[in-house]
């Protein structure tokens, strides 16, 4: 059996299973399942919605507010049962 942890994001409880990454957890907490195409991490200067691109932390476009501190790459972040993830989903 899947050992599970719970983290917050954008003020949603969100359980993954212990070894995903963040951007993981973000895309459950947006409600999306297999076979969807966006995830949503963050907006750029102008507004737009940025998401993960490479998904190995070269293009940086995934980039969320973990526990406080901005600019962590979400597809190289493990999750950690109750860890606070901020995207820019939603405008600051």
């Amino acid at each position: 059996m899947t050992e599970t942890i719970t983290l917050d994001v954008d003020g949603r409880s969100v359980s993954v299973a212990r070894g995903s990454s963040v951007v993981t957890a973000v895309a459950l907490a947006a409600g999306m399942r297999a076979g969807d195409s966006a995830v949503v991490t963050r907006r750029s200067v102008s507004g737009a919605l940025r998401g993960p691109l490479c998904g190995m932390g070269v293009c940086q476009e995934c980039r969320v507010t973990i526990d406080g501190v901005r600019h962590r790459l979400a597809c190289q972040t493990l999750c950690a049962d109750g860890m606070q993830v901020v995207t820019g989903r939603v405008a600051e």
